[in-house]
């Protein structure tokens, strides 16, 4: 069953329709048990506002995030757990509001400016949402083109990730300072990977970590520099490429500016195999020393992806052939929950998006835009091309509405986006759509070729359930996945060269009919979508989803907490204090971190 929470089912052709064709109101969240449970876990907390060990716990703003962040928590000192959990993003966007009733076109760069760590990503999911809405594909070398750009994005946000935001929190000055006993076994503990990596011991790696000192944190921001002069040569610049169009690109993609490419990618690929054996070591390291980190930032596996790259001779723009071309991705689309792959399909995944502003700084909206999609499937009036921005600024409250995100919803569960999510859909999927990618039943082996460092093959392997420790873990391995995508894409580049079919862009004209458009697209930190409907040859509505508000989202109407809230309930305090005022909550921030907000 595709879904459980929605009142959508499918017949023998795999059509989705209604299951009551006759309900007033299908897609009504009245009945809910969980809306009760959430009822009876809100009396549960207020009961205990008299425990001596149950505190605030604050932090605000978070730092090293991308986002400007607010943690709000109740944690028991006593027992060393937390007991809930609020996250705001006290930061207005707009950007859905700055886009309406202008040209179609303006959309791609107005709209990359969602989050510029990220504008690639938004840049491409724009374009693709008017390439649907306007029925243009274009040429295969721009395809091409437009992947080459995403890996150098996710390959310099990865690096940047692992070693600059989330990395810090490993080194040897956190270490040091909130788990004495660990900081002493690290350095007795000997490091398995020091024929790749070159460190002896667990302590030499976590010194590499240090910030702005240590050697593997210097090192990251060359690699930073590689990435994004791969984005530059190809797609203009970066931050916010202004390359790209609907129907292609807008530079000449040739065989220079693929082999200066090329150079780039050699020297990634080298890059992670020696971060794959760090992060393995430093995340095996934990759990022997202390297996209880493994209930770090544990979820129940909510996982959604809707894929990357694509295929230059399958993809044709089309929300008819979405469900074909989406196959052929090198990183396939997917939906887990509990995990349990629900559908690989686009067309699925879309019509079960939803998004509520229950707990959220905006207004309802009145009026449905759309009841269906192009293929008739049913849209729930939450459904971003229905959703209205309507912005309603007032004081925070943490049991009403306390953030600027909405709360985006897959069949009314909450859903975590990123590597890990990636890595395990498309292992789940027996993704083979990448010569040097090879699935098993749990398990994905990446083949990186010799560079500077001899050839190897590194293996991902699904771990039981998500956390925080796994979510890096997976992140180093999304170095070796994009560096490998953009390798064969750059086998496939020269090939179209070499036959003299050089084409990068396709004329685009938008139709005076009303049409509707989704881009589907991720960047490193997770899935994004821009939703997008067009009236009279102007915009009539844009909707932009982010990896952050998928996982940094509030409360939803059945009370339901974010992906960020829920990981950060199921965290343990590991921290080695006496005092609670002495406590920093660094496994509170580690869990926030592990998801690159």
């Amino acid at each position: 069953m595709t879904f459980r929470s929605l009142p959508i089912e499918f017949d023998a052709y795999g059509r989705a329709h209604l299951r009551d064709e006759d309900a007033v109101a299908p897609f009504s969240v009245d009945g809910d048990p969980r809306i009760q449970r959430a009822l009876n876990r809100e009396k549960a907390l207020e009961k205990l506002a008299d425990n001596q060990h149950v505190r605030d716990f604050n932090v605000s703003p978070v730092t090293r995030v991308s986002g400007n962040l607010s943690v709000h928590a109740v944690i028991d000192f006593e027992q060393r757990r937390v007991l809930d959990a609020r996250i705001e993003n006290a930061q207005f966007c707009g950007y859905e509001l700055l886009v309406k009733g202008r040209e179609p076109s303006d959309a791609v760069h107005l709209a990359s400016r969602a989050r510029g760590t990220s504008s690639v990503a938004h840049t491409i999911a724009a374009a693709m949402a008017l390439e649907m809405s306007c029925g243009v594909t274009p040429p295969p070398l721009a395809i091409l083109a437009r992947n080459l750009g995403a890996c150098g994005e996710v390959l310099g946000e990865s690096a940047h990730h692992l070693f600059l935001l989330a990395g810090p929190d490993y080194s040897e000055a956190a270490i040091s300072r909130t788990s004495l006993s660990l900081w002493g076994k690290a350095q007795k503990t000997p490091a398995p990977g020091v024929n790749v990596h070159g460190l002896d011991t667990i302590a030499d790696v976590m010194r590499g970590l240090n910030p702005l000192s240590g050697h593997l944190y210097l090192e990251s921001l060359q690699m930073m520099r590689l990435s994004r002069e791969i984005v530059t040569v190809l797609l203009g610049k970066y931050p916010h490429p202004s390359a790209v169009v609907p129907g292609g690109i807008g530079v000449e993609a040739n065989k220079e500016s693929f082999n200066q490419v090329l150079g780039r990618v050699n020297t990634l690929l080298d890059y992670a195999k020696k971060v794959t054996a760090i992060w393995d070591d430093l995340v095996d390291f934990f759990y022997d020393a202390e297996p209880r980190y493994r209930r770090v930032g544990e979820l129940p596996g909510n996982l959604f992806s809707v894929g990357l790259w694509d295929d230059p001779e399958s993809y044709d723009a089309s929300y008819t052939n979405c469900n074909g071309w989406g196959q052929q991705r090198l990183s396939m689309p997917g939906v887990m929950i509990n995990g349990e792959l629900r559908t690989s399909r686009l067309s699925d995944i879309n019509i079960g998006i939803e998004e509520f502003i229950d707990h959220s700084f905006y207004k309802s909206w009145e009026g449905e835009l759309f009841d269906a999609d192009p293929l008739s499937g049913p849209l729930s009036p939450w459904h971003p091309w229905n959703k209205q921005t309507v912005p309603a600024p007032q004081e925070r409250n943490w049991r009403e509405r306390y953030s600027w995100a909405a709360a985006p919803r897959w069949d009314r569960e909450p859903m975590e986006t990123g590597a890990l999510a990636r890595m395990w859909v498309n292992t789940l999927n027996a993704n083979s759509n990448c010569e040097f990618i090879t699935t098993g039943r749990r398990s994905m082996d990446i083949a990186l070729p010799k560079g500077q460092q001899p050839a190897m093959s590194v293996r991902w392997l699904i771990p039981e359930r998500p956390n925080t420790l796994e979510r890096i873990r997976a992140r180093a391995y999304q170095l070796a996945y994009a560096g490998i995508v953009a390798y064969a894409n750059l086998l496939q580049a020269f090939d179209y060269v070499r036959r003299g079919e050089t084409h990068i862009s396709r004329r685009f004209r938008v139709p005076d009919k009303t049409t509707i458009g989704v881009g589907f697209w991720e960047c490193g930190r997770g899935a994004v979508t821009h939703h997008l409907s067009i009236n009279e040859r102007k915009l009539m509505n844009y909707q932009i989803i982010t990896p952050s508000e998928w996982m940094g989202s509030p409360r939803d109407a059945v009370g339901m907490p974010g992906i960020y809230e829920a990981a950060i309930m199921n965290t343990p305090l590991l921290e080695e204090c006496a005092r609670s005022e002495d406590l920093t909550g660094v496994d509170i921030l580690r869990t926030v971190r592990s998801f690159d907000p």
